[in-house]
């Protein structure tokens, strides 16, 4: 009982030291690098505010980079996760694969094959799924959030439908290009993240 009595106390140690905090990694695009903003300013590093106030340790590790696809984040995640060891893993890709007019099921299929090597790296999975305008038409766009939709469905992940959700088209909450969140908007974001996300951790 000592030697379990010690390692106890151990635990309780290094967690109050942060020693065993638990890893939150993102992979996206530039939704979630804060492209034209200060990174300070992103969803993501409003992530690691909020969870700073949370009881336990957890830190957040954003591996996002602007103009990156499901095939570009399939292709980083085997180093990723050797190398963070994450608890979660926050999937936010897409977007560029649509813009592109890649098949949906290509993007389905890479973001299947990411949630798999997460899960088999012992990882909780939350997908972040992702809309497009309507000028790409309406079989294409229906066909694309239903890439995300089913792939929730089926594999029974997390899931946030569509992490624009009250910023994408709204006046002041788009930078002039259209496509990415000012930086009023980014709170929204992490608004509609949270509910999915607290459950994992």
């Amino acid at each position: 009982m000592g030697k379990v009595w010690k390692g106890v106390c151990l635990v309780a140690l290094l967690w109050s030291q942060g020693a065993l905090a638990g890893t939150v990694l993102v992979v996206g695009d530039s939704i979630s690098a804060a492209f034209g903003l200060e990174t300070s300013q992103g969803w993501v590093a409003l992530l690691q505010k909020d969870l700073d106030e949370r009881p336990g340790q957890y830190r957040v590790v954003n591996a996002s980079i602007s103009g990156d696809t499901s095939a570009g984040g399939l292709a980083r995640l085997p180093r990723l996760l050797q190398e963070h060891r994450p608890e979660v893993v926050i999937l936010e890709l897409g977007g560029n694969d649509g813009l592109r007019g890649q098949p949906p099921e290509e993007l389905k299929r890479n973001l299947a094959a990411m949630a798999n090597k997460a899960q088999a790296a012992g990882a909780q999975v939350l997908l972040l799924g992702m809309r497009l305008p309507p000028n790409l038409g309406v079989r294409y766009t229906s066909a694309f959030a239903e890439a995300f939709d089913s792939l929730a469905r089926e594999r029974q992940l997390a899931y946030v439908p569509f992490l624009l959700e009250g910023v994408g088209g709204v006046a002041g909450m788009m930078q002039r290009d259209g496509v990415h969140p000012t930086a009023e908007a980014q709170p929204l974001l992490l608004d509609n993240v949270l509910p999915a996300l607290v459950p994992l951790l």
